[in-house]
């Protein structure tokens, strides 16, 4: 077996028994938070005029599993959901499976989110460069400025900022929302355009709120690259400027892989406050709201998603930084 094979075995195996813990402590803690979802459901069956036993059943059929049961039968039919991925079914959106309803949000987290990691990775590692190259520089310390200024803001600040700037005071962008009503869905210039215009600023508010932890990241890990004693002895060789630049920045830049793929899987369960301004039905949106309506099924499968997403990023980053250092190979080989 190839060392990559081996490492991703080892990572399944662990990530599964992860998940699984996960997913039992997420089961009891949302079965004991105060207030009965079940019973919120069917006074509201009975008030529409739906019988009593007609709503008991339906309220049954809409947990996913028996609520009359012992607690230990009711885990052990959700741990079984969970190997058929069954997360049961919406309780705020009746006949809806869970695993639906997370699908449809989830499309509208991973885009922006994405395109604003990748867009402020980009940046960042290029100024990070320009910073620590240029450190004793006034060029150095704005960027070094730039970074501490916008890592400290809160997200939600930045996204408030925003909407007054580019949706209050000039009103070029659209505030909230993921596409104008007036198109019609498909695959038309209309539609994608305005798609487009409404994910501009959640995008914006993304890499600017990543962007101070790329540079000061890469400034801190050039810097240290920089007294590496092959650089010195590059210099003293008299390589090339561009040659040295080109070491320097692939070996600064390897850390930063791990924590581009973790940064990835964590947003999707940071992007509560970002969609809650811009009213943007991702996953941190749907995550609020199921909580406000007491929809038990689907908090606990959104939080499985997150927790999923972030394990597969974990092994992603690691499979990853084996591929592109060969140091981490020629360790493991040796041992």
């Amino acid at each position: 077996m190839t060392l990559i094979a081996r490492r991703l075995a080892g990572h399944l195996a662990r990530g599964v028994v992860m998940i699984l813990v996960v997913a039992t402590i997420t089961f009891f803690i949302v079965n004991n938070i105060p207030g009965d979802p079940m019973a919120a459901r069917y006074e509201k069956l009975i008030e529409g005029g739906m019988a009593p036993q007609a709503a008991s059943q339906a309220v049954k059929v809409l947990y996913g599993f028996q609520p009359d049961g012992t607690l230990w039968q009711q885990y052990t039919e959700y741990l079984g959901g969970l190997f058929r991925l069954d997360l049961g079914v919406s309780v705020s959106r009746p006949g809806t499976p869970v695993l639906d309803v997370l699908t449809e949000a989830a499309k509208w987290t991973v885009l922006p989110v994405l395109l604003g990691t990748l867009l402020s990775f980009l940046v960042g590692i290029i100024l990070g460069v320009f910073a620590a190259i240029k450190r004793t520089g006034k060029l150095g310390d704005a960027l070094a400025i730039s970074g501490s200024l916008l890592h400290g803001i809160p997200q939600y600040v930045l996204a408030m900022l925003l909407v007054v700037i580019f949706a209050t005071l000039i009103p070029i962008l659209p505030a909230e929302g993921t596409v104008d009503i007036l198109y019609e869905p498909g695959f038309n210039a209309g539609y994608i355009g305005s798609m487009a215009e409404h994910a501009v600023l959640p995008v914006v508010t993304y890499a600017l709120s990543a962007y101070g932890g790329w540079i000061l990241a890469m400034k801190s890990s050039v810097v240290t690259v920089l007294g590496d004693d092959f650089i010195l002895a590059s210099e003293l060789r008299g390589m090339k400027r561009s040659i040295v630049f080109r070491y320097i920045t692939r070996n600064a830049i390897l850390p930063l892989f791990t924590l581009l793929a973790l940064s990835l899987g964590l947003l999707l369960g940071g992007a509560v406050f970002i969609e809650k301004i811009f009213n943007y039905p991702g996953l941190g949106w749907l995550l609020i709201g199921s909580v406000q309506d007491r929809d038990y099924a689907l908090m606990s499968g959104a939080f499985l998603l997150i927790t999923v997403a972030t394990i597969l990023a974990n092994i992603v980053a690691d499979l990853f930084y084996t591929v592109i250092d060969p140091r981490v190979r020629s360790g493991e080989e040796a041992s």
